[in-house]
C-alpha cells in the first residue's frame, strides 16, 4: 500500500468519491449528510490522500484544518473490493501522524449513527477516538456520531 497526497484530478478518485457520496445519501437523510464532494475537497484547508496498490486505487482520506490546533478527518473510504484488508487503518495512521507533525492537539470526526457506519465507528474506537458532542459548527443530530482523539 502506498499513500500519496492527491490533487483530486484523476478519474479513479472521482469514481471512489461518487461511491462515497452515494453511500452517504443511501444511509442518511440529506440534511444529515456531511460528506464532501470532489470540488469541496479541493479547499485550501483540506489535504487529501489516496491509497494505492500498484495502479489500483484502494482507498482515500482527508484532513481538514479547523484551526492551528485542531483537525477534522474527512472522506475516509475504502474501495469495496478491499474492505477489511487494513486500508482504512493505514490511511488513518497516516492522517494521525500528519496531524501530530502539524502540532494539532485534537482530531475530530463526524460519521453516521446508522448500522452501516458501525464498522467505521469501531475502527475509530480502536484508534483511541471517543464519542463527544458536536464540534465546529455541527449541531446535535440523531443521524450523526461525533468523535475526538488527542493527537
Amino acid at each position: 500500500m502506498k499513500i500519496i497526497e492527491d490533487n483530486l484530478e484523476g478519474p479513479e478518485i472521482a469514481e471512489l468519491l461518487t461511491v462515497h457520496l452515494k453511500h452517504a445519501y443511501e444511509h442518511s437523510p440529506p440534511e444529515s449528510v456531511h460528506a464532501l464532494g470532489l470540488e469541496s475537497l479541493k479547499s485550501k484547508e483540506i489535504t487529501f490522500w489516496s491509497c494505492w496498490d500498484g495502479t489500483e486505487l484502494i482507498g482515500c482520506g482527508a484532513l481538514k484544518e479547523l484551526n492551528e490546533r485542531h483537525g477534522e478527518i474527512k472522506s475516509m473510504r475504502t474501495a469495496e473490493a478491499h474492505l477489511r484488508k487494513g486500508v482504512a487503518a493505514k490511511i488513518l495512521e497516516h492522517i494521525i501522524e500528519v496531524a501530530r507533525k502539524r502540532g494539532y492537539t485534537t482530531l475530530f470526526l463526524e460519521t453516521g449513527s446508522m448500522d452501516a457506519y458501525i464498522p467505521a465507528q469501531k475502527l475509530y474506537l480502536r484508534f483511541g477516538f471517543e464519542f463527544c458532542g458536536p464540534f465546529e459548527g455541527y449541531i446535535e443530530d440523531s443521524n450523526s456520531v461525533f468523535m475526538k482523539r488527542r493527537v
